[in-house]
């Protein structure tokens, strides 16, 4: 009866070193992806985050081996390529090879105290990161925190920034990802300058522009939350933008939603015909053609300013994405 009861201690002592270690598994800021294939999965590789949702690609964190972090490619329902591929692939067929910053999907800005951050030139700043806060696969969410410096020509910082991108499991019609970026003044003001060249950025697929070169119309298409469609969108406020079209025989798109808590919302956004679609509260002097410096914005030295994005992925037409319903939900989170 001992030699029973032992045994039947020892093997529930093992059981429970066993949950107690599986917990302080699941609490670990740094993880990688699970053996099951469910949920959302983040693995580690060299200079780049892999991110799968129900063990289908997704995208990839690539923090290393450019001016600045991005996001490539993005693919959406259906393994449908929802970006282009150049310049991350030089030699690209079938796609214009023009605009070499604009990196699949980023943030950044073409005016921080006066250094341009969005182009690649040799005189523009680089955004370089410089750690992971968390790591977290997860059943129902996948979480990447990590900071970044914001490097002037000269070497010095001009600012830091913390950003969080949180992946949410969804079902294979669809993906859902927010995209939060708060960024930090040091010792000086820093000066968001008044220029259309940023911010919350994405360069669509070819097959999704509204145009092709001169006169060479296209299938894709771009509305607004206000009904504003396609050519005239550019440059206006709206609480949403959807910019949807074929890629691979189908009908997709992808909608960015403009947080209500945002500075300056409804945003304006610099979404243009030929694939670029950006969200940026910054360019009045461009977009509303008012007088130069009418959309600077100042954060005081020591403080901070928080952007808020939602990223939603669709089959189908704005209306058949139901994407206003979305942008609601979206509107009520903290």
């Amino acid at each position: 009866m001992f030699r029973r009861s032992f045994l039947g201690l020892t093997v529930l002592a093992t059981l429970l070193a066993f949950l107690l270690t599986g917990c302080a598994h699941q609490g670990s800021t740094r993880q990688t992806a699970g053996a099951l294939g469910s949920g959302v999965q983040i693995a580690e590789a060299d200079g780049k985050l892999i991110i799968k949702v129900n063990g289908a690609d997704f995208t990839e964190y690539r923090y290393t081996g450019a001016p600045h972090v991005y996001f490539y490619p993005v693919i959406g329902p259906g393994g449908a390529r929802m970006t282009r591929d150049y310049p991350m692939v030089p030699n690209s067929e079938g796609e214009e090879h023009d605009h070499p910053h604009h990196r699949s999907l980023w943030y950044s800005h073409g005016a921080i105290n006066g250094i341009d951050f969005w182009s690649e030139g040799s005189k523009a700043g680089k955004i370089v990161h410089d750690k992971f806060l968390q790591i977290k696969s997860g059943a129902d969410q996948g979480t990447i925190r990590s900071t970044c410096k914001w490097v002037a020509p000269d070497g010095s910082t001009t600012c830091t920034d913390e950003r969080t991108f949180r992946v949410y499991t969804r079902p294979n019609n669809e993906r859902l990802f927010d995209f939060d970026i708060t960024i930090k003044a040091a010792d000086k003001d820093l000066v968001f300058g008044d220029t259309k060249e940023g911010s919350m950025a994405i360069r669509v697929a070819e097959s999704m522009r509204l145009i092709h070169g001169k006169n060479k119309p296209g299938d894709g298409h771009i509305l607004l939350s206000t009904g504003v469609k396609d050519g005239d969108t550019w440059g206006k406020h709206a609480d949403w933008c959807d910019y949807y079209g074929p890629v691979g025989g189908k009908t997709v798109g992808i909608a960015i939603f403009d947080h209500p808590s945002n500075p300056r919302h409804p945003t304006t956004w610099h979404v243009r015909d030929y694939g670029l679609f950006a969200a940026n509260p910054f360019g009045l002097h461009d977009f509303e053609k008012k007088e130069k410096g009418a959309g600077d914005l100042t954060v005081p030295a020591g403080k901070s300013i928080t952007f808020r994005y939602r990223f939603y992925i669709h089959e189908g037409t704005t209306d058949e994405a139901k994407v206003a319903e979305r942008y609601a939900e979206y509107a009520k989170s903290k």
